[in-house]
C-alpha cells in the first residue's frame, strides 16, 4: 500500500518535472520573440525618427501620377 503510494507520488512528480520543462521552453521561446519584436520596433522608430516625412517609408506622400 505505502509502495503503491510512493509510486503515485512519483509519476506524479515526473509529469510535474516534464511539465516544468515544456513551460520553460515556452517560456523562452516566448523571450526571444519579445526581444525580436522590441528590436523591430526600435529600428522602426529610429527610421521616423530619422525622416519624419515619411519618405523612408517608400513615399508615402508622394501624389498620385495622374495628378
Amino acid at each position: 500500500m505505502i509502495e503503491n503510494r510512493l509510486t503515485d507520488i512519483e509519476i506524479t512528480l515526473s509529469r510535474q518535472e516534464d511539465l516544468l520543462d515544456t513551460l520553460n521552453d515556452i517560456v523562452v521561446r516566448q523571450q526571444n520573440r519579445i526581444l525580436a519584436l522590441e528590436g523591430l520596433c526600435a529600428a522602426l522608430a529610429h527610421r521616423l525618427q530619422s525622416n519624419p516625412t515619411g519618405a523612408a517609408l517608400g513615399g508615402v506622400d508622394d501624389k498620385p501620377p495622374h495628378y
